[in-house]
């Protein structure tokens, strides 16, 4: 027997216990998002819940899991009789693997059953056994944009819809739905985000003495974890009551007129797009109030729901982080606050854990991360981590001087410029569009929008043999091969006779996202004349072109006497982004230590991702002033789809990116040409 981590063991993670709590008790709350880095118990305070929800009666042998008091007159197993035999069992905990197909996801109809046998038979999928249970989908950020969108307007609609190869399906798909994701690994677009109703920010505290006490539980749970469990059975059995107590309560906890206001009050003043965020806070309040044991919405209940359900609805840029303003907030809250409101106790509510009409004897007391036989851990709220210094807002710190040009024509080398991060740091400006830049050819590769690729969705250009089961049958191909043997099969009737042989699938042509990596010129030529500014511009842009159109980046800069890897490659173009706001120029030109360090990143990444085509970004202004031999580097990268954004101005030009583009065999823009396209994408509030 398989012994899940309890959830009252895992210490901290208030924030995320309560909005998983919410969705426990009301499912039109909409799902949970747990952003965190790695190694923060995302998974195990999942599973944990899932463990203590409580158990449902389904219809015998429906694969739907249907209510027996009130069966879906639709059910495709139906129709079932209200009040028939039921049978009891946990509610499902359902993993979605970020490889699963369309089909793995909504379900699909056997089409080598129907065309050999006759038979339309439906496949149920994840949806179907999520259904009164939890749907778990770990890295959500990366699957595919179309399995989102399905799995998201399931979990909104409450029902799965099914319209493909002959089959129409539909069944009931209610469930409590956690996202986790790393944003390393890259963002959900904001219209995805959106589509979840509450989100939460995970962080590992930096307190030595909670950390001590995760660890701590963690290695008994290890050792013996029956008996550890055993140790939390009076929590986890007091939580198992109050989901259900809670539950009960939710139709009759009324939401008043003035917390309604306030919460449309509160989510107009944040600027939200569309009215989804007063729906989920209006939900999330209501779940709120009768989870506390309350017979209508307060103050305290809008404030914890606002906290949970608006800071991803704050993005409003691809490279914003999720974020809420805490006083604003409050002080929106005092603002509409109605003393006078029956429903609020004075002051306008109260902070979870103070004592409160719930909190008496006759409701079980909520399982607290901090009981233990151990000593209590603090709160995962005690004290700030560490804080990134802020960037500088004016393109060079104090003290740094832009180089001037020598007598020679060259720039002057900044003080200290040979040293990493000695060099000025220079600011971006405004973004704009950048043209279409692709790999040439038809690649094969994860579904995006740069490049010609064969995909599981776009338009249909040909028919081919299946490599395993059929996906996407090609009705007329099949045909076409089944045709000609009709005689030598002895057929007789008005049908086909068809084999396994005969059956042929569509090959559709679509885009997909490919690898950008990015080689920047970093060095003191690049900082001359503030040119740096306009190629971080430029970078940006292109950063912004690839987020757009769903690739994965990279990013190696050189300068003085060696090249670095400053962002190996990754989904995360804001990561991109950030790297780039304090990348630091000044020094010499390692063009070729540049390249060899591109080449060998490439040679990796493919080896890792090998359907993922590259295409190499090289900004430089073609100058090589220290070690190694370009045109040797040069060719280590030939076959590799390139562009080259030749940097270099001024009235007098020595052509060395061109003659560099050339070797490469890779195509030349100037970045004249990518600023003159000049259509802004987006106001941006301040230069990155």
């Amino acid at each position: 027997m398989i012994v899940t981590y309890p959830f009252s063991a895992v210490v901290g993670l208030d924030d995320l216990k309560l909005a998983l709590v919410l969705n426990a008790v009301s499912p039109r709350v909409g799902g949970v998002l747990v952003r965190g880095e790695k190694g923060t118990a995302k998974s195990t305070i999942v599973r944990a819940l899932a463990a203590q929800l409580p158990s449902v009666d389904v219809v015998p042998g429906c694969r739907f899991a249907c209510d027996p008091v009130a069966p879906d007159p639709e059910c495709p197993d139906g129709p079932h009789e209200p009040g028939s035999a039921a049978v009891t069992r946990p509610a499902a905990l359902v993993e979605l693997p970020v490889g699963a197909s369309e089909d793995r996801l909504v379900g699909a109809l056997d089409v080598e059953r129907a065309l050999t046998e006759g038979v339309k038979a439906f496949e149920p999928g994840l949806l179907a056994a999520a259904h009164r249970g939890v749907l778990y989908v770990d890295e959500v950020n990366l699957l595919h944009d179309h399995l989102v969108d399905l799995l998201l307007d399931a979990a909104a609609l409450g029902t799965c819809y099914v319209e493909r190869e002959s089959v129409s399906v539909r069944h009931p798909a209610r469930f409590l739905l956690v996202g986790t994701m790393n944003p390393e690994e890259g963002e959900l677009r904001p219209q995805l985000l959106d589509r979840f109703g509450l989100t939460v920010e995970v962080k590992a505290s930096r307190d030595p003495a909670e950390r001590a006490e995760v660890v701590r539980r963690r290695l008994a749970f290890d050792a013996d974890a029956e008996s550890f469990a055993a140790r939390w059975t009076a929590e986890e059995s007091a939580l198992v009551v109050r989901i259900a107590r809670a539950r009960a309560r939710m139709p009759a906890v009324r939401l008043p007129d003035a917390r309604l206001r306030q919460i449309a009050t509160v989510c107009a003043a944040f600027e939200v797009d569309g009215l989804r965020a007063d729906l989920v806070t209006a939900n999330a309040a209501i779940a709120h109030a009768a989870w506390h044991g309350r017979d209508a919405v307060t103050t305290e209940d809008v404030r914890a729901a606002a906290r949970l359900s608006l800071p991803h609805r704050r993005r409003r840029d691809p490279f914003d982080a999720p974020g809420l303003d805490e006083s604003l907030l409050e002080e929106l809250l005092e603002r509409t606050s109605d003393d006078d409101d029956p429903d609020d106790p004075p002051g306008g509510g109260r902070r979870d854990g103070e004592p409160g009409p719930a909190d008496d004897a006759t409701e079980p007391p909520a399982p607290s991360a901090n009981d233990s036989a151990g000593p209590p851990a603090p709160s995962a709220d005690d004290g700030p981590g560490p804080q990134a210094a802020p960037a500088s807002e004016d393109g060079a710190a104090a003290g740094r001087h832009e180089p001037s040009d020598g007598p020679d024509g060259q720039p002057r080398q900044a003080q200290g410029s040979g040293e990493p991060g000695s060099g000025q740091v220079a600011v971006a400006g405004v973004p704009y569009r950048v043209p279409l830049l692709e790999v040439p050819g038809l690649g094969e590769g994860v579904a995006g929008r740069r490049s010609r690729s064969r995909t599981p969705r776009g338009r249909a250009t040909g028919a081919r043999r299946p490599g395993g089961r059929v996906r996407d049958l090609h009705v007329v191909a099949t045909v076409l091969a089944a045709a000609p043997h009709q005689v030598a099969r002895g057929r007789g009737g008005p049908g086909l006779v068809l084999r396994a042989d005969d059956l042929r699938e569509v090959v559709r042509e679509g885009r997909e996202g490919n690898l950008v990596l990015f080689v920047v010129d970093a060095s003191g030529s690049m900082a001359a004349r503030r040119r740096m500014t306009a190629v971080k511009t430029a970078v940006l842009s292109l950063l912004l072109d690839a987020y757009q159109r769903r690739d994965k980046v990279g990013l190696v800069t050189f300068r003085g006497a060696s090249a670095e890897v400053a962002l190996p490659p990754t989904s995360s173009v804001e990561a991109g982004a950030a790297r780039l706001r304090t990348l630091p120029t000044g020094g010499r030109t390692p063009l070729a230590a540049g390249l060899t360090r591109a080449a060998e990143v490439l040679r990796v990444e493919r080896l890792r991702d090998p359907a993922r085509r590259p295409l190499l970004v090289l900004v430089t202004d073609g100058r090589a002033t220290a070690g190694g031999d370009v045109d040797r580097a040069a060719d280590l990268l030939r076959g590799t789809a390139s562009v080259v954004v030749d940097c270099e101005s001024g009235p007098v030009r020595l052509g060395l990116a061109v003659r560099l583009a050339s070797r490469l065999g890779a195509r030349l823009v100037t970045l004249d040409s990518l600023t003159d396209l000049g259509s802004v994408v987006r106001d941006y509030r301040k230069a990155v």
